[in-house]
């Protein structure tokens, strides 16, 4: 697992980020991101999914991809499967997101190493509802 779920990453994202893009949200309530997602707006964050759909979820305008967000995002949240994760970690850092959260079960290795090398924190193979439910 390594540095993964770096106490003090999730520390931040949780407390100090308000913005989160939820990448793989769609209006379909029976899935994760959709539960995660209300779970961010109940604590206080908002919320703006990514979707090649770019539907309005929860109250929130969708964009097809990240670089289309026309406004800062500080957490993208990957719903993802590890082989997709990757290129969104990377798209993260190019729009100058400050984390990159990839969900439960979803590892890429690589991308972490670019990741942190770039100076973003990220974390992955967790959840904000584990984490808020750890403290």
């Amino acid at each position: 697992m390594g540095d993964w779920q770096d106490p003090e990453a999730v520390r931040f994202m949780l407390d100090d980020c308000e913005t989160w893009a939820v990448v793989g949200l769609s209006g379909d309530p029976t899935r994760t991101a959709y539960g995660i997602a209300e779970l961010l707006q109940s604590r206080g964050k908002r919320i703006v999914p990514i979707h090649p759909a770019a539907p309005v979820v929860l109250g929130e305008q969708g964009y097809a991809t990240l670089a289309e967000v026309p406004f800062p995002v500080d957490v993208v949240d990957v719903f993802r499967r590890s082989e997709a994760a990757g290129e969104f970690a990377d798209q993260a850092v190019a729009v100058g997101a400050r984390g990159v959260w990839l969900q439960l079960g979803v590892v890429d290795e690589d991308a972490f190493a670019r990741t942190r090398a770039a100076g973003v924190p990220m974390v992955m193979d967790t959840c904000p509802a584990i984490e808020w439910r750890r403290r």
